[in-house]
């Protein structure tokens, strides 16, 4: 398995996503308990202008994401923790990369601190039911290819340690 640092995680309320503000990229505020995918899984990646491998890792998934959300009807939300000073940098790139993604910004990094990052990028994957059962810490060329393939298994309805 290519996928460093991650960890299937047990399915239980403590491992839904906390409530806190973020911000979209044009500045409106929205609590991060409404991010939903009408029962569908839920890939969220903390990110930062400055991190190569966060950048590699969004970029490689949007080369597929299409198709992805095509097979399986997942939603990427990507969380940048850059400060406000380099907001103007995070809407750039993202508008620059064309990633077609939720984008969202945690300037003050509430929603960090709140899910518990502390690497870049951290990457979560979020059942139908909206529990966190998986995460990395880490991206390595083709770890994408492995978390899809644990995407499909929460499209199905499997726990993603089943075969």
């Amino acid at each position: 398995m290519l996928l460093v640092g991650w960890v299937v995680l047990p399915q239980s309320d403590q491992n839904k996503i906390p409530s806190v503000v973020v911000k979209t990229l044009d500045g409106n505020a929205i609590r991060t308990e409404t991010i939903s995918n009408n029962k569908k899984p839920i890939i969220l990646c903390f990110w930062a202008t400055w991190c190569r491998s966060s950048i590699k890792e969004l970029d490689a998934i949007s080369e597929q994401y299409a198709d992805w959300q095509k097979e399986t009807g997942v939603k990427l939300v990507a969380v940048s923790f850059d400060d406000a000073r380099s907001l103007a940098r995070v809407t750039t790139m993202v508008k620059t990369k064309g990633w077609d993604y939720e984008n969202y910004v945690d300037a003050n990094q509430e929603f960090k601190r709140a899910m518990n990052v502390n690497l870049c990028p951290h990457t979560f994957l979020i059942d139908n039911s909206g529990n966190i059962v998986w995460q990395s810490t880490s991206y390595l060329n083709g770890s994408e290819d492995e978390l899809f393939e644990l995407v499909k298994k929460l499209a199905l309805g499997l726990k993603i340690d089943q075969k």
